[in-house]
């Protein structure tokens, strides 16, 4: 085929630099049109593949006719948590730096395992962690690395906690959160080793919040029987609610029980950057490790978690490992390879995104658009206390803001649940917005998550509406 290099595995620099401007095209394309585009495209297994389960080609295809196919068999069966009316989960919205970051990162294929390899992304890297740790208002000698989400970095600080506090010794250990902690946290300590008894998962209060003595009241009974707590996972905004658990008082108790604390802000711990957020997360600077999504509230491309610690030598202690082809490789003086602070040797660049980001438009810009979601999810808030079919449920906490569909006919809790959930279900197949539900004190509700900076109160009142209608359209039917 013209242009193409099979046995080289390359393209002319004419057919890179065509098929280079289509994907920048369709892009673009994709960016520019998701307002008036579904928000909840689908499809079956059976109609995948249908359309995409074939026999590997043997011989070359056209590049532009294999992006096209991308674009509409691929993606076009995709939801983009940036859709403007994606309220569900916690949305992703990327922006277009960050995306074209990934690409350069990319066709540069940076190593970032080792500063011999990549000392410029290494530097990059540092940076941006700092410019985090700055603009949240962390203490200094805070530091941490790029990983792949919340998931992995909650993974590698309670792996770090493990070692620490424990010399890896787990028999006995014990591990304290909320009921509302995420279940990556149970994924991560059996990952470890940890048997599910060993992480105490304690009912929160009314406010979805971590209870001090409750929590005390458990340490206290655990020790008396012989066993060692050491690490409290407490929530900077549950996934739930937005709840935020009273990290001064946990952070004391921690302190007075020399217990390590871990801080999960997968999402809500970017809204320290605010003046508004910096409040409802005081105390989050004592922490021992910390976690935060850039690629949730801080708008980059999937994927980019962060997990900061207080000091970098409890990542070397728990991940460093010695092997003779590396020897050539090992650091200078205030040189970093980030194979020794987490799980992985071979590591992309990941923190290029979020640092052309802030280069491009700021660190300003990102902290308006992080408090316009804590803004929308209160403009949301009136929007629902005012409708006479929805009720509040959980006010408004960092973007987050759940409601439940009451109809004016007289109905018991239960079928008034089952009537949530349809209009779920409806709007799945509606396609103008994705809300989703959760349960909150065994009820299932409504769920808005209002992250996202190109939303507007429009998209909020229009899908407030479309809610309504389906529900009184459910319960006709």
């Amino acid at each position: 085929m013209n242009g193409v290099d099979a046995a080289r595995l390359e393209l002319s620099p004419e057919r890179m630099r065509a098929f280079g401007h289509g994907v920048v095209d369709a892009i673009i394309a994709h960016m520019t049109n998701l307002e008036t585009a579904s928000a909840t495209p689908r499809a079956t297994r059976a109609a995948m593949d249908a359309t995409l389960w074939t026999p590997p080609p043997r011989g070359p295809t056209d590049a532009n006719a294999v992006l096209a196919q991308t674009v509409r068999d691929v993606f076009g069966h995709c939801m983009d948590p940036g859709h403007p009316r994606y309220f569900a989960f916690v949305p992703g919205p990327n922006n277009y730096v960050g995306a074209m970051a990934d690409a350069l990162a990319s066709g540069f294929n940076a190593f970032c395992g080792t500063w011999l390899e990549s000392a410029g992304a290494a530097e990059v890297e540092l940076v941006t962690l700092d410019w985090l740790r700055q603009g949240m208002g962390l203490p200094d000698g805070f530091g941490g690395l790029f990983v792949s989400g919340g998931s992995v970095a909650n993974l590698t600080a309670l792996a770090a906690s493990r070692t620490v506090m424990l010399d890896d010794r787990i028999e006995g250990a014990v591990a304290y959160g909320s009921d509302l902690t995420h279940r990556a946290l149970d994924k991560a300590f059996r990952i470890l080793g940890f048997r599910s008894e060993q992480f105490r998962r304690l009912p929160c209060d009314d406010e979805g919040r971590l209870p001090v003595d409750t929590l005390g009241h458990a340490i206290a009974t655990d020790r008396a029987a012989g066993l060692r707590p050491f690490c409290v996972v407490a929530n900077a905004g549950t996934t739930n609610t937005g709840a935020v658990d009273p990290l001064p008082e946990i952070a004391r108790l921690c302190r007075s029980e020399n217990l390590w604390l871990h801080v999960d802000g997968a999402y809500g711990a970017a809204a320290a950057l605010t003046r508004h957020g910096r409040a409802r997360l005081a105390g989050i600077g004592d922490a021992h490790s910390l976690v935060i999504d850039p690629h949730k509230w801080l708008f980059q491309p999937y994927e980019a978690g962060v997990v900061l610690v207080r000091d970098m030598a409890w990542l070397r202690r728990a991940f460093a490992i010695d092997a003779d082809y590396m020897q050539d490789t090992a650091p200078s003086t205030g040189e970093i390879n980030f194979c020794d602070h987490g799980i992985q040797l071979t590591r992309g660049f990941r923190a290029l995104k979020l640092w052309m980001t802030i280069k491009v438009f700021g660190l300003d810009a990102l902290t308006a658009a992080v408090q316009r979601g804590i803004d929308l999810a209160e403009t949301a808030g009136r929007l629902i206390a005012a409708h006479p079919r929805f009720e509040v449920v959980t006010p408004p906490s960092l973007g987050v803001v759940t409601f439940r569909y009451r109809p004016a006919a007289a109905l018991d809790e239960g079928e008034i649940d089952s009537l949530n959930r349809r209009i779920v279900a409806a709007m799945l197949d509606d396609g103008f917005a994705l809300v989703t539900s959760t349960l909150i004190r065994g009820r299932t509700v409504l769920r808005l998550c209002t992250i996202n900076p190109r939303t507007t109160e429009g998209d909020l009142a229009a899908t407030l509406a479309r809610l309504a209608d389906l529900g009184d359209r459910g319960r006709a039917g």
